[in-house]
């Protein structure tokens, strides 16, 4: 119920009124302004939130492109390798073997004089051509007048006999043949160069296992910048907007709890900020709205008291026939008067007291207090009323119970409060059990005092709101008299004393109130 209150001011407040920050900006120095002129975030979370993500993308997408750079060069790599280092390496094989072929047709023509030798070396010398046209037709070859390749071509050129040409015009020709010393001289050249190539092959592998592991390398760098990025801006997002929303969470669970709360610090300059900065005005405007309540009933009451007190001296100036008899009509009905001038004087009393207790101004007066004759005393003063409506009072008080520093009179206000109201909604009948007992919160030692009734019970959703001032349980506005003061008086009076006070309660099962004191420490 406060929570929703409070919720709806906060809303009410964000979007219908601007903010506007002052230098050395604090908690309390939030001021509302209208229209244009309010409190613009200086990075929102939508900005916020986009940087983040933009910095993702732009790892994640540098990452992409500096792999896919990697990845053109390894490709090129690939292609210069088979493209041409493997053409050469192949080329070159039958190159050598071509002239080999050579060779040995030359020696068996010279040892047997077969005329088909010559085919077989002109078949060999075309076989020899093919394959170095195929390496001069490279592209590196092309752009490499002095290689090793296009010197053997021009070396192979000036060594072609002058008929040169089919095989039916050079059958008569004896200059047909290569001399062999040049042709082991072409084996010896292509061989180092095809051994070059091999190395370069070799070379150009490992260049490429080297960009493979680079590629590699950047691209888990950039997935773990991603992830760590990633994380981080998660948790700092998470972080930058947790803290506004646990103090904000802090100062609408404190208006539950007490029904102000102090103004929370401002953390954020986004609309987290602009949210803090609106609850800091909606807590400044229900502390003035309480202020002034609180004002108003005290001089309220304090107005009223004076003509009460002369209503009622004349009421018992009637009673006691001091103007003359009056009849046993009148008598009856001046006493029904007189009950309800008491009734009237003790709620101006209950409002100047919370009224007092709120401005500081009553006075607390611990002394020593004895547990046992402050229970006994309360429930003797108690007990009649309780008689009256049929109901018991028990007290169950242990043998040995710890002293405790309070002031007497108001601890008693509050205790015979709890037992009166445990009188008032139990039937006739039942009994009423007071009870006392040591207790440790954490390290501190306690004493409990609790008063159980088997009343109707109070709702769970309301248990946290009937310490309130003027609440009072759904159900019994109309069942039982009083404004809902009592409880929280009794708050008060217990919470200056150190302490603290609680409920326990099931529908249709009664209710056991209580509070606990600090022990006395015994010098």
């Amino acid at each position: 119920m406060e929570s929703m209150r409070v919720l709806t001011w906060v809303f009410v407040l964000f979007f219908h009124g601007g903010w506007k920050y002052g230098p050395g900006i604090g908690a309390g120095e939030l001021h509302a302004v209208g229209g244009e002129q309010g409190m613009k975030p200086k990075i929102g979370i939508m900005s916020k939130l986009f940087l983040w993500y933009f910095v993702l993308v732009s790892i994640f997408y540098g990452t992409i492109f500096i792999l896919f750079i990697h990845i053109q060069e390894i490709v090129g790599i690939s292609e210069d390798v088979v493209n041409e280092n493997y053409r050469i390496s192949t080329a070159s094989k039958k190159l050598i073997n071509s002239l080999l072929w050579m060779e040995e047709n030359i020696s068996k023509y010279d040892l047997l004089k077969k005329e088909d030798y010559k085919e077989y070396f002109v078949a060999a010398q075309r076989e020899f051509e093919e394959n170095l046209n195929n390496i001069l037709t490279l592209p590196s070859e092309r752009e490499s007048p002095d290689s090793v390749w296009r010197k053997l071509y021009h070396d192979y050129l000036s060594h072609l006999p002058p008929a040169y040409g089919s095989v039916e015009e050079t059958q008569s020709s004896e200059t047909l043949w290569i001399p062999v010393d040049i042709l082991n001289e072409w084996i010896q050249r292509i061989s180092r160069a095809r051994a070059q190539n091999e190395q370069d092959i070799e070379s150009e592998m490992r260049r490429l296992n080297r960009r493979g592991r680079t590629a590699v390398h950047y691209g888990m760098v950039g997935l773990a910048i991603s992830i760590l990025i990633g994380l981080l801006g998660t948790y700092f997002l998470t972080h930058s907007m947790n803290r506004p929303l646990r103090e904000l969470r802090k100062g609408i669970g404190s208006i539950s709890r007490k029904g102000l709360s102090d103004p929370i610090p401002i953390l954020t300059k986004d609309e987290l900020g602009q949210l803090a900065g609106a609850f800091n005005e909606m807590a400044q405007r229900l502390k003035e709205e309480e202020r002034m309540r609180s004002d108003f009933i005290s001089m309220l009451s304090h107005e009223i008291r004076t003509p009460l007190t002369s209503i009622r001296e004349s009421v018992n100036l009637i009673v006691e026939e001091v103007m003359g008899p009056v009849n046993e009509r009148q008598r009856r009905f001046l006493s029904i008067a007189s009950d309800e001038i008491a009734r009237i004087s003790e709620l101006l009393n209950h409002l100047m007291q919370i009224s007092r207790l709120e401005a500081g101004l009553i006075e607390i007066d611990p002394k020593p207090l004895d547990p046992h004759a402050f229970v006994i005393g309360s429930v003797h003063r108690m007990t009649p009323a309780a008689e009256a409506k049929g109901i018991s009072i028990e007290a169950d008080l242990p043998s040995r119970i710890p002293r405790v520093m309070g002031d007497a009179d108001h601890l008693q206000q509050v205790l015979l409060n709890l037992v009166g109201n445990a009188i008032k909604f139990s039937p006739g009948g039942e009994t009423v059990s007071v009870r006392v007992e040591p207790v440790r919160d954490g390290d501190e030692e306690k004493v409990s005092f609790s008063v159980s009734d088997v009343g109707p019970g109070i709702p769970e959703d309301e248990q946290g709101l009937i310490f309130y001032k003027y609440y009072r349980a759904t159900g019994m506005r109309q069942q039982v008299d009083g404004v809902g003061l009592g409880l929280s008086i009794s708050k008060q009076i217990v919470e200056a004393h150190g302490g603290s006070i609680w409920v326990k309660s099931q529908v249709g099962r009664g209710s056991t109130f209580g509070f606990t004191l600090p022990v006395l420490r015994e010098e």
